[in-house]
């Protein structure tokens, strides 16, 4: 059981990219079709309108598809969102969270991104020719649901990259989210601004747009849940990146308390030691972990990663 759990741990990484997938399988599929139909005026769309909104074409005889493809969509990237959040729990085979902080904003991040799940599902529902205010209101919902869900995982992700100063796919995914709430934000006012004047058209290329950034989103999570792909062990030792071995072994918020109270072992000092009072590794003897691997490295201290 054990040995497929670890498995199962390793693979998460699918998740995102089957959202991804999805999610642009459907614009594709719905864009293709209506320009294979001779890009049709549908009710739904102003006189002057001469290009469609996604909602406009989902919300004809592709409807079944807009669900589906919203479902799908959504319901992956939850899934790589809980699971993010099941391997920091566990610290096994990605950077463990180690303060309240950190998981409040993990625990916030999923819930706004649930709060856009239900509103990209339910204006993929109540379409825009039968429930236009409905429709709009849950376009805000899951727009503002998404972003917000961004800003919360890149508060989790700085407090992380002050632990892990070291890990790089931390910081890689820390400025892929934040340039996406940016660009999200400023595209989003855009689209708001023209969708409710005269410029529909303007609005429609916007909301593509907004929509395939969207996608670039979903794959950050991939960034994110790629390295547990590898053996846990092997994965730990990389994934610890500043943390020492204090931190890695008791995994826990306590541990910068606990290095403070640490000692070497008296067996561990021998005359290779004797001059090295700044605590720097030296060759020789015993380490300091008790491996007997050669090199001894300096006692724990408290620091503020």
């Amino acid at each position: 059981m054990a040995n497929l759990n670890d498995r199962l741990d390793g693979l998460y990484w699918i998740l995102p990219l089957v959202s991804a997938a999805a999610w642009l399988g459907m614009l594709l599929a719905m864009f293709i079709v209506w320009e294979v139909q001779g890009s049709p005026h549908y009710v739904s769309m102003e006189a002057n309108q001469r290009i469609a909104y996604i909602s406009d074409i989902g919300a004809q005889e592709l409807q079944p598809l807009f669900i589906t493809g919203a479902c799908v969509t959504t319901i992956f990237l939850d899934l790589s969102f809980f699971a993010e959040r099941w391997l920091r729990h566990r610290g096994r085979r990605l950077a463990k969270n180690l303060g309240v902080a950190e998981k409040a904003s993990s625990a916030l991040s999923i819930f706004f991104a649930i709060a856009g799940t239900c509103g990209l599902i339910l204006l993929s529902v109540f379409d825009t020719v039968s429930h236009p205010r409905l429709h709009n209101g849950f376009l805000l919902i899951f727009i503002a649901g998404y972003i917000i869900s961004a800003i919360f995982i890149c508060a989790e992700y700085q407090r992380l990259g002050m632990h892990y100063r070291n890990l790089r796919v931390l910081r890689r995914s820390f400025w892929m989210k934040l340039f996406f709430i940016i660009t999200e934000v400023l595209l989003a006012a855009v689209f708001i601004g023209t969708s409710f004047t005269s410029r529909k058209s303007i609005g429609a290329v916007f909301e593509w747009i907004i929509a395939l950034i969207f996608t670039c989103y979903v794959l950050t999570f991939f960034v994110d849940l790629w390295p547990a792909r590898t053996n846990h062990q092997r994965t730990s030792s990389i994934e610890m990146g500043n943390v020492d071995r204090a931190t890695a072994e008791y995994g826990n918020g306590n541990a910068i308390g606990r290095r403070q109270q640490s000692k070497p072992p008296i067996g561990s000092i021998d005359a290779a030691t004797v001059g090295h009072t700044d605590g720097t590794a030296v060759h020789g003897g015993q380490g300091y972990d008790g491996a007997g691997s050669g090199l001894r490295l300096k006692p724990p201290i408290a620091q503020n990663y």
